[in-house]
């Protein structure tokens, strides 16, 4: 059950970020290997995001399957909307179709 404090920590990630990958580990060093395929994908598409590790707040954990109805990790947001986790992405960047969303919500580019 999502408690309120999570709920509110959860919209705050997803409102303040244009990106969010909510995940195992972190982007340089992912803890499974979906979180790793997805920060591969994130990372070839030059797209700058913030990660949140899972693993290292059982209630994130928890609360952000509830909070988006999903149950697995890895999960993407996009300008607070959820994308999907990792089969999704990857479906999606294969079509093209992760990198037109990208573009379309206008998101910013990762600096070098």
């Amino acid at each position: 059950m999502l408690d309120q404090a999570t709920e509110e920590r959860i919209k705050q990630e997803v409102s303040s970020n244009d990106v969010v990958l909510f995940m195992k580990g972190s982007a340089i060093f992912p803890q499974c290997g979906f979180s790793a395929t997805a920060v591969q994908i994130l990372s070839h598409l030059n797209v700058k995001f913030s990660s949140i590790d899972v693993l290292s707040d059982p209630s994130i954990r928890d609360g952000i399957k509830d909070y988006s109805q999903w149950p697995t990790i890895p999960q993407l947001y996009v300008k607070g909307e959820f994308v999907g986790g990792c089969d999704i992405m990857r479906e999606m960047f294969e079509t093209g179709e992760l990198g037109t969303l990208l573009e379309e919500k206008q998101v910013a580019l990762a600096t070098s």
